[in-house]
């Protein structure tokens, strides 16, 4: 059972008493904006017209034994926020908790998943390392700047954006048992991308890299080209480049630079070849390639690349 991202949930927005009281019932997880968090740390809501709170241990899972610090609930207000209605008492005054909803999504998705298993997550934010994601209820997950595709880039936003909706591939458990992401294995092989050009083309592409002996330019997320040198262009560059030849063997492809374009083209979704499922292997290079690159899930050990 997949549970959806914070902002995803169910909106209790316009629910009469009778309706939250039969979410209350059934356990229904919730989403609501937090309007304020007061000076005893506890969340502050207005749900269906009626007044609610959350108190400060219900916040989130692992408040209680400092896993969670209290910076995680502060940057909650003004922003969605997911609960199961825990009491209905005078007034009527709601009270929730966020805690139990992000235990029961541990215990009932999160915790069963597998290395290798494919999942759908929200970016929530961006930092230099890698891109911080919701896989449900408010639960974080790293997806690692080195795992969002095969050619390297500068930045996590060079690829994604917050608030973009992710298919991803569990890598492996960090040693506090938090989920580490990937999104290359899903972004297909060099030969899967090299198949959707040919000799002769002429494309669009970024530089990601000025090296002494060429240029290395970007033409898929999982597959990038060759061009010889120049002290004209730099990483981020976008360039229209003519495919002069296609080396399946070598996994190269030589590229000429035809011209530097003016303005970068905007960012589209990566293509996924992969989208749901299980992955116990995923092999990169091409049949008969000198090279083997590719990644092995393993629930006995880290997801490793060879």
């Amino acid at each position: 059972m997949e549970y959806a991202a914070e902002d995803r949930i169910l909106s209790c927005t316009g629910f009469s008493l009778a309706k939250l009281n039969e979410a209350m019932r059934r356990g229904t997880i919730l989403q609501s904006t937090a309007l304020l968090y007061d000076t005893d740390k506890n969340l502050h809501f207005t749900i269906g017209g009626f007044p609610a709170l959350m108190p400060h241990k219900e916040c989130a899972d692992g408040l209680e034994s400092g896993a969670v610090r209290d910076i995680a609930v502060i940057t909650r207000v003004g922003r969605p926020t997911c609960f199961v209605i825990t009491g209905i008492g005078p007034g009527p005054t709601l009270t929730l908790s966020r805690a139990k909803a992000q235990q029961r999504c541990k215990k009932e998705y999160l915790n069963r998943l597998r290395p290798g298993d494919i999942i759908r997550c929200t970016a929530t934010h961006i930092e230099s390392f890698g891109v911080f994601c919701d896989v449900g209820c408010g639960i974080s997950a790293l997806l690692p700047i080195d795992c969002l595709s095969v050619s390297r880039i500068s930045s996590p936003a060079d690829r994604v954006q917050v608030g973009q909706q992710l298919t991803c591939v569990v890598r492996q458990r960090d040693d506090q048992g938090r989920l580490v992401l990937s999104m290359k294995e899903l972004l297909g092989s060099w030969q899967q991308n090299a198949d959707l050009f040919q000799i002769g083309m002429t494309v669009l592409g970024i530089v990601r890299s000025v090296e002494d002996y060429g240029v290395f330019i970007e033409l898929t997320p999982n597959l990038a080209g060759l061009a010889e040198y120049t002290d004209a262009l730099s990483p981020g560059d976008a360039v229209s480049v003519y495919i002069k030849n296609i080396l399946p063997q070598k996994m190269k492809i030589k590229l000429v630079v035809l011209s530097k374009l003016s303005e970068r083209p905007k960012p589209v979704p990566p293509r996924l070849f992969i989208d749901g499922g299980h992955l116990d292997e995923w092999v990169y290079s091409c049949q008969g390639a000198k090279r083997r690159v590719g990644t092995v899930f393993s629930e006995k050990l880290p997801a490793r690349e060879g």
